[in-house]
């Protein structure tokens, strides 16, 4: 299959740049598969799809500041002014380092995108905030580094101290105050990821009870979002195409919840390929390790029956699993309208429930 056939066109003022005052206030697009066809709906609505026996599938990885700023050892820095809006930002030497995840038991050293990736070459040493060091010790097929950080503290407290909320790149401001609450889930508690599990982003406590009075059990999944989640296809033929590995985990209470379920609502692309891994080894149960499933049109869906997602990037992973679970047909119509209709696009957007 091409990528080139999973692309859309999307007006730029269409990408969410702020998240609406209330969380559950988004517009929701309801899919219905067998009909092939879909109604405008408002999330609000979202718990009247839901019935005894379905189990509502939530990833509860937390975000971390993963965004740092530094720079290059030996380089004089060089403030650019108080009012320009990346305050950490210099005119020399200047570094971004876009956190992945760790990759040693003492957490440091992680995988790590750097800019400008072409100067920072293996050995090139990085200086952040309060004195924390970074040493390029590798680097990756995709150009991704690996950074060992010199700290005698847990770099994850030196993270919280100096890093930003990694927003994704098509949002187009600074970081603010209000984005740590709001780019993470209110069901958030395993830190560990690098960019939100956006379809969680709706949710309420008051939501959340008004599943639970529909008779619908509620089961958490932890998928740490990494590279293999938002980083873009390497190749234009898909079958060729293959993501990083992230990590997930599944408690013993919450297998048990899974297995019981007539039906699963999986809440975000990351529930659904933790579902899907965990079920392609047997009967659902506790387990823990590491991800690269890549499902696009063709695959077969062993665990869900009802996927909430956002609006995603085109000729990305996320839409073509989209697309494998709701026909490409189909979604690839319901994206026109939903461009048509104004609905708002990605992380801070409006979302989508297929049934």
């Amino acid at each position: 299959m091409d990528l080139a056939a999973f692309d859309y066109q999307l007006p730029e003022e269409l990408i969410a740049q702020e998240p609406l005052p209330e969380r559950a206030a988004s517009r929701m697009l309801v899919l219905f598969r067998a009909e092939g066809r879909w109604e405008d709906r408002a999330f609000r609505e979202f718990p009247a799809f839901l019935g005894p026996a379905d189990c509502l599938v939530l990833n509860d990885s937390r975000v971390f500041p993963a965004r740092l700023f530094g720079r290059r050892e030996g380089v004089r820095s060089l403030p650019i002014g108080k009012n320009n809006p990346k305050r950490r930002e210099y005119l020399s030497g200047a570094v971004e380092v876009f956190l992945l995840r760790p990759i040693s038991d003492d957490r440091r050293q992680w995988e790590a995108l750097v800019k400008p990736g072409r100067k920072m070459r293996t050995g090139e040493r990085i200086r952040f905030e309060n004195g924390l060091e970074g040493e390029i010790v590798a680097r990756g097929e995709f150009g991704e580094r690996t950074i060992h950080f010199h700290t005698e503290s847990d770099p994850f407290q030196e993270f919280e101290k100096i890093g930003h909320v990694p927003l994704p790149p098509y949002i187009k401001r600074a970081d603010q105050p209000a984005d740590h609450e709001r780019y993470q889930t209110v069901f958030a508690r395993e830190k560990g990821s690098v960019a939100a599990p956006t379809a969680g982003l709706h949710f309420t406590p008051e939501i959340l009870a008004e599943c639970r009075a529909r008779g619908a059990e509620i089961a958490y999944v932890t998928l740490h979002v990494g590279l293999g989640t938002f980083q873009p296809l390497h190749t234009e033929q898909i079958e060729q195409a293959r993501l990083h590995k992230e990590s997930y985990a599944i408690t013993p209470e919450n297998a048990a919840k899974i297995g019981a379920a007539r039906r699963l609502v999986a809440v975000g692309t990351t529930a659904v390929r933790t579902l899907e891994t965990a079920l392609r080894r047997g009967p659902i149960e506790a387990q823990a390790g590491e991800t690269d499933i890549f499902l696009y049109p063709g695959h077969p869906f062993l665990g869900p029956g009802a996927l909430l997602t956002n609006f995603h990037l085109p000729r990305t992973s996320l839409l073509l699993l989209v697309c494998a679970f709701a026909g490409t047909d189909l979604t690839l119509a319901a994206y026109r309208h939903a461009v048509e209709r104004r609905y708002r696009f990605y992380s801070y957007g409006d979302c989508m429930l297929i049934v």
